[in-house]
């Protein structure tokens, strides 16, 4: 039995620490277009990019939800020796190519009427439209990148999968840089080098899938909308992930325009973009600890099971107390990072803002790892209640009526009143299946 636990306990920490790197990995370079953009634009391009940003979390969230999902069936099929585990790789790919491909026409046609749609004035569209069309042209490779990564992490490479995100967001750092200062091309520059940098993800990733020990396998056959409704349940958990960021920052932009005009979206930039930091080490413990849950579950030990969930909410737990901690001492030089104008109502938009969003990730860290654990022993029921409630219903409620009752502070406290709510229904969830599946 120490012996089980223990190669349990280091398998966790090994899965789940190298997620967390890779996880940061794609919330650096996010940061570092913000902050490469607050020197050549100012509080405009924060504001453009932020304006976009729901496109662009669209994206990863389809691609998050296919991916993930068909890792997951992929994993329990296989964990239960069934020869259908070898479709879902190949179903995934297909469906991301025609989903990327509705992103990448609308790209190419219309990004400026996209960036007005989204709330951008005369300057923010001229600031914004370069970047919106570049980025969404390599939507299916956006896509492709979740998928590789997914399926890599699910055939026992997580340090492939990790490599691979690490590595395309080191290119992105590099290349934000050279193209937007030396080669003085701007935002269209930033747009660019994130998105050549998931080829790179997908070029690492295929070392692994292209080996010896991959055991998945590309076969070309028609897409079956079956097997996506059947990953896409699973998924959904990793969908309402990446697209809450979306939503939350469309319904934020929408109070903040009218409650402090372009200065707060800017200052609302610089948190949500923070924040992203923060969602990313929690998605690392959840997309860790999944292939693990999935396979020991597609293989009936739910002892095992059971250890991996409590080491994934007390890891959650910690980290989210470090980080409200860290953010508490620091705000001020956080928010100096992005406004390289001084501009002092941004400052203080920024800092407020990150002392009392960041008390939310309490609530979020278990929430992300909660709908994970869900979804990897396939209930996908509870794990779309509880991502509804939290990407949607809970977040737009609160804001509307928090902005209304507190303002700019009741914007801020929007994220962890509504956290809060999805935490009792993610705890009831688990508590009501602990002796079932758990």
């Amino acid at each position: 039995m120490k012996e089980r636990q223990t190669s349990e306990g280091r398998l966790f920490a090994r899965y789940v620490s190298q997620n967390i790197l890779g996880m940061l990995g794609i919330s650096v370079y996010i940061l570092a277009d913000t902050f490469f953009i607050s020197l050549a634009e100012g509080a405009d391009g924060i504001t453009a990019l932020n304006l976009v940003l729901p496109i662009y979390s669209l994206i990863f969230a389809i691609g998050a939800m296919i991916g993930v999902g068909s890792a997951i069936k992929f994993r329990i099929l296989r964990a239960k020796n069934e020869q259908s585990a070898d479709n879902y790789f190949s179903n995934a790919i297909l469906w991301a190519f025609l989903f990327g491909l509705f992103f990448a026409l609308a790209g190419l046609l219309i990004p400026d009427r996209i960036v007005a749609l989204l709330g951008g004035d005369d300057r923010i569209v001229a600031i914004g439209t370069s970047y919106t069309q570049i980025f969404m042209l390599f939507a299916p490779f956006f896509m492709w990148n979740h998928i590789c990564n997914a399926f890599v992490r699910n055939d026992d490479a997580p340090s492939v999968a990790m490599a691979a995100t690490l590595f395309s967001s080191i290119f992105n750092i590099i290349f934000d840089y050279i193209l937007m200062f030396p080669l003085h091309m701007g935002m269209a520059g930033a747009a660019l080098a994130t998105a050549l940098s998931p080829i790179l993800g997908i070029i690492i990733c295929c070392t692994h899938l292209l080996s010896a020990k991959s055991t998945v396998a590309f076969r070309w056959s028609m897409p079956s909308f079956a097997k996506l409704l059947s990953a896409c349940r699973l998924g959904i958990s990793a969908f309402v992930g990446e697209i809450s960021s979306g939503v939350i920052t469309v319904v934020f932009n929408m109070i903040i325009l009218g409650l402090a005009g372009n200065v707060g979206v800017a200052a609302y930039g610089v948190v949500a973009n923070s924040s992203l930091v923060a969602v990313a080490v929690f998605n690392g413990v959840s997309q860790g600890s999944q292939p693990l849950l999935s396979d020991y579950y597609g293989r009936g030990k739910h002892a095992s099971v059971s250890k991996i969930i409590r080491l994934s909410i007390a890891t959650s737990f910690m980290l989210s107390i470090l980080i409200l901690l860290f953010v508490f001492a620091f705000a001020g030089r956080i928010a100096a990072v992005f406004n390289n104008e001084n501009n002092a109502a941004l400052t203080s938009y920024a800092v407020a803002g990150l002392k009392l969003y960041f008390t939310g990730f309490v609530f979020a860290g278990f929430n992300i790892v909660g709908t994970g654990i869900l979804s990897a022993i396939e209930l996908a029921r509870p794990a779309f209640i509880a991502s509804i409630t939290r990407g949607f219903v809970a977040i737009i409620i609160c804001a509307f009526v928090m902005s209304w009752l507190f303002g700019m502070n009741g914007v801020w406290l929007a994220f962890p009143t509504a956290e809060f709510v999805t935490s009792l229904i993610v705890a009831a969830a688990i508590i009501k299946n602990r002796k079932g599946k758990i």
